[in-house]
């Protein structure tokens, strides 16, 4: 693709693998744009879904596009092109010739909200040897929790730094733009719990239709991950005759909302009680941290080693995994009233007492640029 012109600008470039590094990114670039005005914010993706929807993202990227192939060639031509003062790859990319094509221009490189794990083949006893010198091209890593600044330490890496993961900062700036959405606000009136089961899959589906959910809300709100007709008629023949769908919604006796849009599951946590987050089951677990914000205690499946906010969520009380509907219905059994309440609370407080992150980096960053 034709790439922009550049000449004279500031470039800083940030690197995501897609959405969910995207949602890390942002509150870097945030900050960057917030302390240097005149920052032109180039961001590339490697996967498709990242680049068709974007957009959706209220974001301050001057460009988007993909990454070009990780060849020496393209990577030099890409870092000559750009120039870029400093340069970002969020959570664990790492493409070894864009990263020394950058340094050998004079670029600063970060890793940013980095989560390494011991399987990697930089941490392999005879593989790592040639692979963990891309690490070394890092000028320094801010990582989002003690096992990876560990791991990186164990290989003689130094300039680290914990300031955690970065998407906590993501949706305290997406709760403070949240604009309400007027027909949830009709679905839920009157309401005294409601359930938002947000990006689900089939395997959650039939855990919350074998559960007893509709005894213990008054609301429910589904918002599958795919939205296309099929996984649609698959809820509406789960729960026959009870669910109306958004983009038909009317004043209704229905109890159960299907969210068949995309753009308003933020708006729907923001009125719930409980959430259940789907993608626990196939270990892609999608983001707690959306209806952690509002201080929703969230359920999840079982495969969610890859992801330690879930874990930490686990730890502090206020995050449940569940494999069957019995389990299911023993955690919804224990949060009600009072306890439903303390965890609430606690759920919004851990969200706060782990932001920051952005601004760390941010500072670092902008220091390094002045010295």
């Amino acid at each position: 693709e034709k790439l922009p012109d550049v000449s004279g600008k500031n470039v800083y470039w940030f690197h995501c693998a897609s959405l969910g590094e995207f949602d890390q990114g942002i509150p870097v670039m945030n900050y960057i744009r917030e302390h240097i005005p005149d920052a032109y914010i180039l961001t590339t993706f490697f996967s498709p879904s990242g680049m068709e929807h974007y957009h959706k993202r209220k974001h301050p990227s001057n460009h988007v596009m993909y990454i070009p192939v990780d060849t020496k060639k393209n990577a030099r031509y890409f870092a000559k092109h750009f120039q870029p003062k400093a340069t970002f790859f969020v959570k664990y990319e790492f493409w070894a010739n864009h990263i020394s094509s950058v340094k050998n221009i004079g670029s600063k490189t970060y890793s940013i909200s980095t989560l390494l794990r011991p399987t990697q083949h930089f941490f392999h006893p005879i593989f790592g040897r040639f692979t963990k010198n891309v690490l070394f091209q890092f000028d320094h890593f801010f990582v989002q929790n003690d096992e990876t600044k560990n791991l990186l330490n164990s290989i003689g890496i130094t300039a680290v730094t914990l300031t955690g993961d970065s998407r906590y900062d993501r949706v305290l700036e997406n709760k403070a733009q949240l604009i309400p959405n007027e027909n949830i606000v009709k679905f839920v009136a009157g309401s005294s719990k409601t359930l938002i089961a947000g990006s689900i899959w089939e395997p959650d589906l039939n855990l919350l239709k074998q559960s007893n959910i509709k005894q213990h809300f008054d609301r429910i709100i589904l918002a599958p991950h795919n939205i296309d007709q099929t996984t649609i008629k698959q809820i509406e023949s789960a729960f026959p005759n009870e669910t109306i769908r958004f983009t038909q919604f009317n004043e209704t006796d229905k109890n159960i909302l299907i969210l068949d849009t995309i753009g308003h599951l933020a708006s729907a946590y923001s009125y719930g009680n409980i959430a259940y987050v789907g993608g626990g089951f196939s270990g892609s677990l999608h983001n707690i941290l959306e209806p952690a914000v509002f201080g929703l205690p969230v359920i999840f499946g079982p495969k969610h080693k890859k992801f330690p906010e879930a874990n930490h969520f686990q730890q502090r009380g206020i995050g449940f995994s569940v494999e069957t509907p019995n389990e299911l219905n023993a955690v919804l059994d224990e949060l009600q009233g009072e306890q439903l309440k303390k965890l609430s609370s606690e759920t919004s407080k851990m969200v706060l007492e782990n932001a920051g992150a952005a601004r760390k980096i941010g500072t670092f960053v902008i220091s390094n640029q002045v010295l």
